[in-house]
């Protein structure tokens, strides 16, 4: 799949939700398969890649705790609200939103893009 159909992916997700300013489709490994923003002011990249540590951490502690598998993760801010969607062993979806932006509408947007997003992975 080219970045375009990535980005296009984000940028429907981003478009779509009240107080989203940037998506990421993004590797554990903390490397950016393809990002959307915007608000230049927010690196949707940077923000993903420092939170793909914290992530794995998590995914270790569900797997120690014998909890199930990790599927999502929001991380909330004074800034910055991020929700994360595990979408496979390797890759995961980043959404950044205002605070105020429209949390449950982000949620809804990402789990019905998964499967798209997947496939464009070929997943």
């Amino acid at each position: 799949m080219s970045e375009k159909q990535f980005e296009a992916s984000l940028r429907q997700i981003v478009d779509g939700c009240e107080g989203a300013v940037a998506g990421v489709v993004m590797g554990f490994d903390g490397i950016a398969v393809e990002s959307f923003t915007k608000d230049p002011a927010i690196d949707v990249q940077t923000i993903s890649m420092e939170f793909s540590f914290v992530l794995s951490q998590v995914r270790k502690a569900a797997e120690i705790l014998e909890v199930g598998a990790l599927e999502e993760v929001s991380i909330k801010s004074a800034n910055l609200t991020f929700i994360i969607r595990v979408l496979s062993e390797e890759y995961f979806l980043g959404l950044a939103m205002k605070p105020e932006g429209n949390f449950g509408k982000g949620r809804f947007l990402m789990r019905i893009s998964l499967p798209e997003i997947r496939g464009q992975l070929r997943l």
